[in-house]
This record gives structure tokens, sequence and C-alpha cells, in this order.
């Protein structure tokens, strides 16, 4: 039998994040193609009447973009400092809730607002779910594009395997502050918040991946439906 498209899943838990958001709420709205489908929902409902007064913080220019032609009222992070409820979704997801995210390379922006926000819900599919970070997945890492091949160098030396991520016509990836985004594969990751703690403490590193203690739902979708997370009670 031929295995199911995962994105009916991802479309599945984003609805039903989406039924946590209450009128008059600040809301984040987080990037890539899981994300995508709560912002659209969302809109939905601001149509229907089924939501009101909400404001969204767009984790991008591309969310900002597409939040903006489905007629989702905006506000900053300046106007609006504490965020009721984010919806994101993740690349990989420990038994802990603890997550790897910036494979579409707006971790920096995504996790300023994660760290605003009361209620943090990231919503996959269930091939996310992972025994450890770093298992599946590369941990991507945000730099400065000066002396950035320093960088690369110093990840190497803590046991990296480095890979400068690019587009399709082969030029550098540059996140929506101009940055550059490496690519670490360090296999799992037995100290996440060591490792966290080492990049976050090297000038030059603007922002990883490690997305730790942040989110306070997961919900997956799969093929035996939809489950909801918490942190308190984990996988």
């Amino acid at each position: 039998m031929a295995r199911q498209d995962p994105l009916p899943y991802k479309q599945q838990a984003a609805e039903q994040a989406v039924e946590s958001i209450q009128s008059g709420m600040v809301l984040g709205l987080g990037h890539g193609s899981t994300a995508i489908f709560a912002v659209r929902r969302i809109a939905e409902l601001l149509k229907t009447g089924g939501l009101k007064t909400i404001l969204g913080v767009p984790c991008s220019h591309q969310v900002e973009q597409e939040a903006r032609q489905l007629g989702i009222p905006l506000t900053t992070l300046d106007e609006h400092p504490t965020i009721d409820v984010t919806i994101d979704g993740a690349d990989e997801v420990d038994p802990n809730l603890d997550l790897i995210k910036g494979a579409g390379g707006a971790l920096l922006r995504e996790k300023i607002v994660a760290q605003a926000s009361r209620r943090e819900i990231i919503v996959i599919d269930e091939s996310k779910l992972s025994p450890a970070l770093g298992a599946r997945r590369a941990l991507p890492v945000e730099v400065c594009t000066f002396g950035w091949r320093t960088q690369q160098e110093y990840l190497q030396s803590i046991g990296a395997r480095v890979d400068v991520r690019t587009k399709d016509d082969g030029t550098l990836f540059k996140t929506d502050q101009g940055n550059l985004i490496l690519d670490c594969a360090f296999g799992p990751i037995d100290q996440p918040a060591s490792l966290a703690m080492k990049l976050s403490a090297r000038a030059g590193i603007v922002g990883h991946g490690l997305f730790l203690g942040l989110a306070t739902d997961v919900i997956v979708g799969g093929a035996e439906g939809v489950r909801h997370l918490t942190r308190h009670h984990g996988m």
C-alpha cells in the first residue's frame, strides 16, 4: 500500500490548533508549510465571524504577505510585546517536546515570537516525532555574513558536519535579516541544553534551531487521527 501524503495530517493538526484561539487575541503566525494551514483557517474564521478583533504577528516576510492577502489584521511585537498564542510548525520533536526548527529559514524570528508567547502550539505530522533531537534532522544555525567561515570551522570543531544553505540557483540562501544558514549534522544530540549554550555564547552566531522548553503543546496529525500532547504529559 502506498504511503499517504502527510499534508492532510498537517492540515488536520493545524486546524485543531486554531480551535484554541479566541476573539481578541494577539497571535503569532508561524512560518512554513504546516503553519500556513493555520493562517488560512484563521482567515476563514475571520470572514465567517467565528473570530473577531484578532491581531497577527508574522514570523517572516512571506507569512506577512500571505496574511495581508487573506485579510488578517497585523501588528508588531513593538506594539504588542506579549502574544497570547503562537501556532507554528517544527522539523523534529523529541519526547520532552523540545524542537529543532529552521528548515524554512525563519528560525530567528520564530524564536523571538515564541519567547514572547504565553502559549506556543506546535503542529506536525507524526513523521516529525523523533527519539532524540538531531537523529533525523540537521540543526540550522544562523550566522552573520561577516566572518561566517570562522563559524563554520567552529561548528566543525564541536562535532558538526556543516553544509552552507543555498537556493535552487546555487546562490547563498539569506534570511529576512540578511544572514546565512549553516545546516549542522551533529547526529543525536545527547545534551541539547549544553549545545544551545555553546552556540548562544559564540559571537557571529545570531540564532540556532534548538527550541528548548518553548513548546507548551504539540498537536500531531497521523493515520490514527490527531493527538494533543502537552509539556506536562509529553508523548
